[in-house]
């Protein structure tokens, strides 16, 4: 990435809330900046705008979506559906490669295991859990009263209400809230393009714009065997959307650590990173060897191969932003003159005083345990970190929900299972292979007398115990378990609440908390941006994408993997699109990922758009937000339409789409 100049990172801006960049911001449904919003559009959202969207809107697995007809029709990205999308397909009918269509209700597929949350209440439960936990209570104890406490509300709520309530951490402690859920477990495929037009253009275009990815698919859900009849979904816009039109998203943007600590950035920049970037390489090697196996196994693992690729690209851009000298010099200044302001009052110093250097301490901890090549938070340290995380999951899940980890709540365990690329459905033999290839990789890189390596052997070869581990074995070591909640766990989470209030005392809440894969808004106007020595537009067209694919050849040149060839339906109904017609555009709205799938909506309320990834300028995002070149890019909701009705032959879902 090209050095530039960074707009001034949140951890900046909070210390002038008032300053935050009119785009900037994951804001939550309670504190959306409504004057802020009227002052740069003139225009602003009310309680029914907001209660409208968002209970139109819906969290997937690891991704976001909603719903876009009174039939329970849903919304989201192809590639946030694909892993289910695989999931019902076989060797026979392979829907992620070659797409499927119902041609009626009945033909419509259910998912196994698929479930979707509608967000319908929030309550705020800060003050009652800070009664909870009185002052000077040593950090675990502490974290335990507090969990306690936080299972005796949920259950109190989830019995008065019968929704299903997580536990919702803002701030990095400094608030906690309970979020009540609708859930929805009758799911079934509807539609889904082919992936080459989904992903058109491969891993060399992911995260660049101009794009031209049709990346959506079609869900329904269903309730006591008929489509659900939702009281709010988005309706499909009847005008689409031109430069400088404001728009909105809703969705839920996975994780950001724009308010971490120094330490903990440096600990991400100089350890965290450059490991996982090596476990995602060597995961990908793995399943590129096993994929090689047969046509089968390819097809198992072509999906999570997409997944790791991605993932690499974003971890990257994430580790340049932290690159950045001066965006950590100023991080950097402005955690200086935070501690400086909470020296000067004797109650926050009392507080939160030592919490910086506290942290520092419980990284450097953090450190030492990954060295062993096991997990630190969600941090996979080596191909074996991935193995071993697999077990933990299956481990934690089968604990009660107040045993667990904090990381494996039953709010976080669909997060973590996508995080490390859980295949969805398991495949039994794929595990084995790539357990088997991380007891290897162990025994090779520490030595066959390493302490480690000869309790995870016990003298059997890792065929053996990688056979065991995925019939069923427990795998877990209860002395890091205990070393790793003591030391670092519970020090973050109590250590970093406390600078979170401290922050509050010193300067407001007059900012946004960092994404927590809850439900959040971000807004901005469709906007081109300066990269490459030129202006980038703001959209692409159906005739951009035939010029892309004409470019490299067609068809027939296969060009990098075939990143640009088009799907032969696509090349037969060429005649019939209209070239002029947006595809993609690009829009200044601050997200991350997991808001893949969220709608754009415009000031009607109306659906115009898609997110479906953001720009490779907006990756530093994870720390900190630039308002000159951090884009999100999204499909255009009529090349949706247009698609279905020209290319497809889907008259029936344009028309519950569109109303008409």
């Amino acid at each position: 990435m090209n050095p530039r100049s960074l707009a001034l990172p949140l951890l900046a801006l909070a210390l002038a809330g008032s300053s935050l960049r009119a785009e900037e911001g994951m804001w939550t449904f309670d504190n959306l900046p409504t004057k802020k919003i009227q002052a740069g559009y003139g225009w602003a959202p009310d309680q029914a705008w907001l209660d409208h969207v968002r209970l139109s809107s819906l969290r997937f697995p690891g991704g976001s979506g909603s719903f876009v007809s009174k039939d329970g029709l849903v919304l989201t990205n192809h590639h946030v559906g694909r892993g289910w999308i695989q999931r019902v397909s076989s060797k026979e009918a392979d829907y992620v490669q070659n797409g499927f269509a119902a041609a009626t209700r009945e033909q419509e597929i259910k998912v196994p295991g698929l479930e979707l949350m509608t967000l319908m209440a929030m309550e705020n439960i800060t003050d009652r859990l800070a009664k909870a936990v009185k002052a000077g209570t040593p950090e675990k104890l502490a974290l335990k009263q507090r969990e306690t406490e936080i299972e005796k509300i949920k259950k109190e709520m989830q019995e008065k209400s019968g929704l299903t309530c997580e536990h919702v951490t803002l701030y990095q402690g400094g608030e906690h809230w309970i979020y009540s859920y609708k859930k929805h477990t009758d799911v079934r495929l509807v539609f889904a393009p082919e992936q080459q037009i989904a992903f058109f253009g491969g891993d060399p275009d992911n995260f660049t714009f101009p794009r031209h990815n049709l990346d959506f698919s079609l869900f329904r859900v269903y309730e006591n065997g008929k489509p659900y009849q939702p009281k709010d979904f988005l309706h499909w816009t009847q005008t689409g959307l031109k430069a400088g039109d404001l728009t909105f998203v809703t969705g839920h943007p996975g994780r950001t650590n724009r308010q971490d600590t120094v330490a903990q950035m440096e600990f991400s920049a100089d350890f965290a990173i450059p490991m996982r970037l090596k476990a995602y390489e060597r995961r990908k090697a793995a399943m590129v060897e096993y994929a090689k196996t047969s046509p089968e196994a390819a097809r198992q693992v072509n999906t999570q191969i997409f997944g790791i690729e991605n993932g690499i690209k974003a971890t990257t851009g994430y580790w340049a932003g932290l690159k950045d000298k001066d965006a950590m010099a100023r991080i950097r200044a402005a955690e200086k003159d935070l501690r400086a302001k909470v020296a000067k009052d004797a109650k926050l110093t009392a507080e939160a005083g030592q919490s910086w250097a506290k942290i520092e301490a419980a990284t450097k901890v953090a450190k030492d345990l990954a060295k062993d090549a096991l997990n630190v938070g969600t941090a996979n340290s080596t191909l074996l970190g991935y193995a071993l995380g697999l077990v933990r999951i299956a481990d934690e899940e089968a604990l009660p929900s107040e045993k667990r980890l904090p990381e494996y709540s039953d709010a976080n365990l669909k997060t973590a299972k996508a995080r490390m690329g859980v295949p969805a459905p398991f495949y039994k033999e794929q595990e084995v292979f790539m357990f088997t290839k991380g007891l290897e990789e162990a025994a090779k890189e520490l030595g066959p007398q390493h302490k480690f390596v000869k309790a995870m052997l016990g003298g059997k070869s890792p065929a053996e115990v990688a056979k065991a581990a995925v019939d069923g074995s427990k795998l877990n070591d209860p002395e890091l378990r205990k070393k790793q909640e003591d030391q670092v766990a519970s020090v973050i989470t109590e250590h970093g609440t406390r600078i979170a209030k401290a922050r509050f005392a010193v300067y407001g809440k007059n900012t946004y908390p960092d994404a927590t894969f809850t439900l959040r808004l971000s807004y901005g106007a469709v906007a081109e941006y300066k990269a490459n020595g030129t202006l980038i537009q703001p959209f692409t067209t159906f005739g951009g994408l035939f010029d892309r694919y004409d470019g490299w050849g067609g068809n027939a040149a296969k060009a990098h993997n075939g990143a640009w060839t088009l799907p032969q339906r696509w090349v037969d109904k060429r005649g019939a699109l209209d070239a002029s017609l947006p595809f993609n555009f690009a829009h200044k709205v601050d997200i991350i990922g997991g808001n893949s799938g969220s709608p754009v909506i415009d000031k009607k309320g109306e659906l115009v758009g898609l997110i479906f990834d953001g720009n490779i300028e907006s990756l530093p995002g994870n720390y900190f937000y630039d308002e000159a070149v951090n884009r999100g890019v999204s499909v255009d909701a009529r090349a949706i339409t247009h698609a279905l009705d020209k290319v497809y032959g889907a008259t029936a879902l344009v028309a519950e789409l569109t109303g008409k």
